[in-house]
């Protein structure tokens, strides 16, 4: 089944709220071509910042998933991140004609955004909050607010609590397994 792609989208959805996954994943199969061969996933971030985290574990979660069949780079193992970024955006160019990148990654906010998914068309700018230019990546995006932004980003995002990267990332894979699976139905 090929579902047509909308023009622009931007979602904004809490990770606790009722029915998370099975929201998320229709999100997902409206906007992401599951069908298409050169998908893949960027999953932005570094296993050394809790608050970072987000991507590697999103992606661990992916990879580790039989169900999964699209190529993941970032990686709990492999984390993708400022110094490698480049590398693998040129090498994926190198590899797939034309890919759909879906890129993942958290991102600072406003207090009261804490905890929301947000799903838009169009790129993501990793390092942004802390500073850094860095390629635009995906073409699509999956961010998580892990945190508070507006002072010293590098050590709030240090000092963000784990629990809520990892079941920010649990419920990112598990929604993209579902979209995938109810597509191929």
């Amino acid at each position: 089944m090929s579902i047509a792609l909308s023009p622009s989208f931007d979602y904004r959805i809490h990770y606790k709220e009722t029915g998370i996954v099975w929201k998320l994943s229709t999100f997902f199969l409206e906007h992401i071509p599951f069908d298409k061969k050169s998908l893949v996933f960027y999953c932005i971030g570094t296993d050394r910042s809790t608050g970072d985290a987000l991507g590697p574990l999103t992606g661990s979660h992916l990879s580790e998933s039989l169900i999964f069949p699209f190529p993941v780079v970032g990686t709990l193992e492999n984390p993708l991140h400022a110094l490698n970024l480049q590398e693998h955006l040129d090498k994926t160019m190198d590899e797939h004609a034309a890919p759909f990148i879906v890129a993942i990654d958290a991102c600072l906010g406003k207090s009261e955004s804490i905890g929301h998914l947000l799903f838009q068309d169009g790129p993501l700018y990793p390092g942004k909050a802390v500073g850094k230019e860095l390629p635009a990546v995906g073409d699509l995006s999956i961010k998580g607010v892990v945190n508070i932004s507006g002072f010293m980003e590098h050590a709030v995002l240090q000092s963000t609590r784990l629990h809520l990267s990892f079941e920010m990332s649990r419920i990112i894979a598990r929604a993209l397994q579902l979209a995938y699976g109810r597509h191929s139905m």
